[in-house]
């Protein structure tokens, strides 16, 4: 009777996530970390090396870290694998991959009331 139990074995067929840190999905905090440097660098540079006004010089750095946020937070976190790549396809192709059947030609074999013999 043994020799027909089923067995169980531990498997990890449901693990599909890349993990979190920082509470960002996946590998997401790089980018953030990214436009952290980008910021604080710009900064550096602008109000030291070119001495600018702190003003100006935040004004300016803040542009990579808010286009960094943007990206992270609107196109990638939260969303499906690949949403950022599907939603540029969308923008720039339309709505679907199939042929427009409103600029298909017409059949050959159709009559065409429109034309006169």
């Amino acid at each position: 009777m043994k020799d027909h139990e089923l067995r169980f074995s531990d498997t990890n067929s449901a693990d599909d996530s890349e993990g979190k840190t920082w509470g960002l999905d996946g590998n997401l905090f790089w980018f953030v970390v990214a436009g952290v440097f980008l910021f604080v660098v710009t900064l550096l540079l602008m109000f030291s090396a070119l001495r600018c006004s702190f003003g100006q010089s935040f004004g300016i750095a803040i542009i990579p870290l808010a286009l960094t946020l943007l990206y992270v937070f609107g196109f990638r976190q939260g969303k499906p694998p690949a949403y950022d790549l599907d939603l540029v396809d969308y923008w720039t192709n339309g709505a679907g991959f199939a042929p427009n059947p409103q600029l298909q030609p017409q059949h050959p074999f159709r009559v065409n009331d429109d034309v006169a013999d």
